[in-house]
């Protein structure tokens, strides 16, 4: 079941409720109505959204998944920025602030986690989905509650049986790179602004540190320390970024390379490739 999304902006006459228009910012979508509890440990709820449509900066009591069976969303953090195509699902921790954004028509489905079906992952994490996975996310109930809404002790057996299912799969499922995580420090921070805004402009820490006046090992020592990870593995992960949102968008892949500043577009597979075990034209194509 789809239920109305609560609009910010003012709906356009003669739209159907419950479906923004592009570009609209939305409040958080109805999670009153879905609250996970001792005895519905996992509940589920799905939306339709257009791409370019933002839901605006919240965070819920309890844990999250952010999974699209269509589409492709970008779930940003104060921490970093995570994508999701239908192959994968975004991990929230109860608590978190979260924005998501659309960029590409989606079916949304939501999954809110109570305390004892949930895991103990401290920081979001994106996760690859398996089939099982899937299939057990698609069969919840997404009907929202309500004065009319009961379960009777059969559909509640099996709510409960999938959720489990759910628990098993999520703890099962891979991590996979597929986000950008954002420093504290502000010299760091600029640097990085400056290159998810066109990653080929430069393709060494020297370029870019040059430009900001900072010296290169300076800010490599930065990424270590606030990111855990180096300069070259950090871009490496705002270039798939980019491809993504690009394929979602049907650019040519030999198009997105060439704008990424690969020389070939064997040279950008390689990297996918290396990046997430699989080639372009399977990761990318969930995206399309």
């Amino acid at each position: 079941m789809t239920v109305e999304i609560r609009t910010l902006a003012s709906p356009s006459a003669g739209r159907a409720p419950g479906r923004p228009r592009r570009g609209t910012r939305v409040g958080p979508i109805t999670p009153h109505l879905y609250p996970p509890s001792a005895e519905r440990p996992v509940r589920a709820k799905l939306h339709r959204l257009v791409a370019s449509t933002e839901v605006v900066p919240h965070s819920h009591a309890w844990a999250q998944l952010a999974y699209t069976t269509t589409g492709v969303l970008r779930l940003a953090t104060p921490d970093g920025t995570y994508l999701t195509p239908p192959s994968r699902a975004v991990w929230v921790p109860a608590g978190v602030e979260h924005a998501i954004t659309v960029v590409e028509d989606a079916e949304l489905r939501t999954l809110y986690l109570h305390p004892q079906a949930s895991l103990a992952w401290p920081r979001c994490r994106v996760l690859e989905v398996s089939e099982l996975l899937r299939a057990a996310v698609l069969q919840l109930d997404t009907t929202p509650d309500g004065p009319r809404q009961r379960l009777d002790a059969a559909t509640r057996e099996r709510e409960q049986l999938l959720a489990a299912v759910v628990h098993d799969e999520l703890r099962r499922a891979r991590a996979v790179a597929l986000g950008v995580q954002w420093p504290a420090d502000k010299r760091l921070r600029a640097l990085c602004e400056s290159v998810l805004a066109d990653p080929a402009r430069h393709a060494t820490l020297e370029g870019w540190a040059d430009e900001h006046a900072a010296s290169a090992r300076t800010m490599a020592r930065l990424f270590r320390r606030e990111l855990a990870t180096s300069f070259g593995q950090w871009r490496q992960q705002v270039l798939l970024a980019k491809a993504l949102t690009w394929a979602a968008e049907r650019r040519p892949m030999g198009w997105i390379a060439a704008e990424l500043g690969y020389a070939s577009a064997s040279a950008f597979s390689a990297m996918v490739r290396r990046a997430v075990g699989e080639p372009p034209s399977r990761f990318f194509a969930t995206a399309r």
